[in-house]
């Protein structure tokens, strides 16, 4: 029996009942500073642990300082937390959190309670795309992301942060900014938004590419962005390595990757039929499946045939309901009126995301059966590979 002393690290997500009938359970990370084993001293520690904890009473949220005693459990060699507590009671709160820990948990507050407004499916996405809290999606809205391809746009990603960031440019760009100052000004813009969106592994990954363009912007040199997404992965893998095992930094990586160096290729060979723009679109989904199918296929997943036409379809309702959906926990705390009708817009683009999703969900060859493991991924790799050098093959 161990007493844990730290901070939670994350917001608390809900875990099915192992069996039914069992009570309901949360998973909470909490970095920790102090620990105690049975009746002894309580001794310096610094290390993240998981802690399940029954879901009995209200849970300390993100910067929450916690006490937790519980079972340790050890946990697999290579994983990230320490130790598995299974802690005897409700994980609550000694101690709030620090102001900006506030800031940021009022903030999302505010996007779930304007959700509720809404309704349906729109309000079960909006907190996912204006914040990263995904927890009210339905499991059956949740499948439907899934097959279709469109998950990565229920929560904060790279391209939620890339168009944060390009808004911000442009705004100070318009107001004749001097160019260092707007660079600072986006560097404040992605802090605030990491710190509002917690720092999941695709915005972490986007911050950073962005702290090397505007580190290019200070120094006078233009980004490129390959080396970008290069030294963005070498800094992050310095600092926390176990992110090299994650999946979600994993399929980041890989999308952008696709998206810097095949999309453009894939661009300059279409443009002459299909004009730039509409070139672009097209590209940007085909390279990204294309580069991360094989990594589904390694945790279970199938082939989908729809993915790139639900991106597609999707694509226009994107940029609205990240823009409306953060002006919305913008505006909250000081207009909720104003607030709320940003909330119901925001929900109407959210609302099509949802539709596109259930629609081609449905249809015929929406999760193809695959080779499993690692056979499986090599093999829809070469076939990838073989479809790509056809896309670009010149008569």
């Amino acid at each position: 029996m161990v007493t844990v002393d730290g901070r939670v690290a994350g917001d608390p997500s809900p875990l099915p009942a192992p069996w039914p009938g069992a009570p309901a359970r949360l998973r909470v990370v909490v970095a920790v500073d102090a620990l105690a084993v049975g009746d002894g001293p309580a001794v310096r520690a610094a290390a993240p642990v998981v802690v399940l904890a029954p879901a009995g009473a209200p849970p300390a949220g993100q910067g929450d300082r916690v006490r937790v005693t519980g079972r340790a459990v050890p946990t697999a060699a290579g994983e990230d937390a320490a130790a598995l507590v299974l802690a005897g009671g409700p994980v609550l709160s000694s101690a709030g959190p620090a102001a900006l820990d506030r800031w940021s948990q009022r903030l999302r507050d505010g996007v779930r309670r304007q959700a509720g407004g809404v309704g349906g499916d729109a309000g079960a996405l909006l907190p996912g795309v204006a914040v990263g809290s995904t927890a009210g999606v339905p499991d059956d809205l949740r499948a439907a992301l899934r097959t279709s391809g469109l998950t990565h746009l229920t929560a904060v990603s790279g391209a939620h942060f890339s168009t944060v960031a390009g808004l911000v440019l442009a705004l100070a760009g318009a107001a004749r900014v001097p160019a260092r100052a707007r660079a600072a000004v986006a560097l404040v813009a992605g802090a605030a938004l990491l710190l509002v969106v917690h720092p999941v592994p695709s915005v972490v990954r986007a911050a950073a590419m962005g702290a090397v363009g505007v580190l290019g912007m200070l120094v006078g040199r233009p980004s490129r962005a390959p080396a970008a997404l290069a030294a963005a992965v070498v800094v992050l893998l310095v600092a926390d390595p176990w992110r090299a095992r994650d999946l979600g930094t994993a399929l980041s990586v890989t999308a952008t990757a696709a998206v810097v160096l095949l999309a453009p290729a894939l661009v300059r060979r279409w443009e002459g039929r299909l004009g730039r723009a509409a070139a672009t679109a097209l590209a940007v989904p085909v390279a990204a499946q294309l580069a991360c199918g094989p990594l589904v296929v390694v945790v279970g997943g199938g082939a989908g045939l729809w993915a790139v036409p639900a991106n597609l379809l999707a694509a226009p309702a994107v940029v609205p309901a990240t823009v409306l959906g953060l002006l919305t926990a913008l505006l909250d705390p000081v207009a909720p009126g104003v607030a709320a009708v940003c909330a119901h817009v925001a929900g109407a683009a959210c609302w099509w995301v949802a539709a596109v999703a259930r629609t081609l969900a449905g249809l015929p060859g929406a999760d193809v059966p695959w080779v499993p493991g690692t056979a499986g991924a090599v093999l829809l790799a070469a076939a990838g590979a073989g479809l790509a050098g056809l896309l670009l093959r010149r008569r």
